[in-house]
């Protein structure tokens, strides 16, 4: 999947893309055709550099129904003939997710898009997740024949079938299909869960990977065989050598650790930080400049893994760096540094920003740093950072930081943010945003009566209102 172009902040399509609440205040401010064009590009075009961690359907989903918007474009979209020749998930997960929380809602037209594209669509079992947890159990079994009918009766669409009842990640649909008196349908099904817990049993019965009685040498030998294959065995290779490792060892570790096989290295890198071995931070200083982008990569994250004192003292002389192990002195003295160690933690903030954008990596451990430490001098920054990432993850920490750092976030930031797309920000938003302004009232409120809402965020709102949901 392309990176999505993101539009610019200020716009609405922007504030949408992003998951902001300004974007639905704006939104519903805005001409209805406008603002239903802008979230129907949203949905049909996916915003989010990385749905498995970002948070869009229900947003969407709450501004289809403020909005009053239909669903003849999400239907267009789904059954556009390129369904069937690109079947990403991405392509269709997130218009699939709307309709699911659109069904909960009671949209009777979602429910019964969900039942034909589960029936005909190539994402078929994403729709059927969502049916899973909404839909009724005579429209489930409705399914069982067009579902079970994509596997034809021979070896291969058998083993196929087995897959997937093993995979699938809501088992409901497939329990009821199970019960189905037909053969062709009841019997399969029974089968297929057969096979699968058949399946999961050979995996776990195949041997593979390191032995009781394995030597140092051959710990090291897994680890680089497992390299040559493309496999990183750096971690599992270290904890391996806590297991058979004594102190007899240490020497042919730390050689190892110094110049051995990259895979061999790396485990040996990942050892001794983990047991805070005197000599891993000078390994790990040499290491990092290493030629091989492996070993470089390894030292970095041995050295951020260590969360002893000494870790945080080498991390204050080597924040100044300009490399990798640089930045991940940053990120430590963020994460565990002290009040001293502010200036240099607010430095590293302003410098990522400045030249690496606001969506650079190294903001997520920076941003939580600054409010960790509560340096209030970064709020514009912080600001900044807010506005303009399109990570609504980055954002929500971003939000969290503001809260400690900056006095005018209750009056500011925290108000839009109880529409945010990411319960986590809608939760800080509901601790925090001041209750004198009546749209904060009204959307508490609401965000108690909501049945989808998360339950963390209705105990934050729980806190701020009154058992008659008057605003306290």
């Amino acid at each position: 999947m392309f990176d999505p172009f993101i539009a610019p902040s200020g716009t609405l399509l922007g504030l949408l893309q992003r998951g902001r609440g300004d974007g639905t205040l704006h939104a519903l401010a805005a001409p209805r055709p406008e603002a239903l064009a802008a979230l129907n590009h949203c949905v049909l075009s996916d915003p989010r550099h990385d749905w498995q961690v970002e948070n869009r359907s229900l947003y969407y989903a709450r501004l289809y129904l403020d909005l009053d918007g239909g669903t003849e474009e999400i239907e267009r979209h789904l059954w556009d003939p390129e369904d069937h020749l690109d079947t990403d998930d991405s392509r269709t997960g997130l218009a699939l997710a709307v309709l699911g929380h659109l069904a909960s809602y009671g949209r009777d037209d979602a429910l019964v898009l969900l039942r034909r594209y589960a029936a005909t669509g190539a994402n078929w079992a994403w729709a059927l997740d969502e049916l899973a947890l909404r839909d009724d159990d005579a429209g489930l079994c409705s399914l069982a024949e067009p579902v079970i009918g994509r596997f034809p009766a021979t070896p291969q669409g058998d083993a196929e079938l087995a897959a997937a009842v093993r995979d699938a990640f809501e088992p409901r649909p497939w329990r009821l299909w199970a019960d189905d008196p037909r053969p062709a349908i009841g019997a399969r099904i029974r089968a297929a869960g057969e096979q699968g817990s058949f399946d999961r049993w050979q995996r776990q019965m195949r041997p593979g990977g390191p032995r009781p009685g394995w030597s140092v040498q051959a710990v090291f030998d897994w680890a680089q065989q497992g390299l040559e294959r493309g496999s990183v065995l750096h971690l599992p290779a270290a904890r391996c050598l806590t297991a058979v490792a004594g102190a007899e060892d240490r020497p042919r570790i730390v050689e190892a650790a110094r110049g051995g096989p990259d895979g061999a290295r790396c485990a040996a890198l990942h050892y001794l930080a983990e047991a805070r071995d005197p000599a891993v931070l000078d390994l790990i200083e040499e290491a990092a400049v290493s030629p091989s982008r492996t070993v470089a990569d390894a030292a970095v994250a041995a050295f951020e893994r260590m969360c002893g004192p000494e870790a945080v003292e080498r991390a204050r002389r080597w924040a100044h760096r300009p490399d990798a192990l640089g930045a991940s002195a940053s990120g430590v003295l963020a994460c565990r540094g002290a009040a001293q160690d502010a200036p240099l933690v607010l430095a590293a903030l302003r410098e990522t920003v400045r030249g690496d954008g606001p969506d650079a990596p190294r903001l997520w451990t920076l941003v939580d740093g600054t409010g960790r430490l509560g340096i209030a001098c970064a709020a514009p920054v912080l600001r900044h950072v807010y506005r303009e990432t399109s990570s609504s993850q980055l954002r929500g920490r971003a939000a969290r930081a503001l809260a400690a750092t900056d006095p005018s976030f209750a009056t500011g930031f925290a108000v839009e943010c109880l529409w945010d797309c990411e319960e986590t920000t809608r939760e800080v938003a509901a601790l925090h945003a001041e209750t004198g302004d009546v749209r904060v009232a009204e959307r508490l409120r609401r965000l108690a009566a909501d049945p989808a809402e998360e339950a963390e965020v209705q105990t934050a709102v729980r806190s701020r209102i009154g058992p008659d949901t008057s605003a306290g």
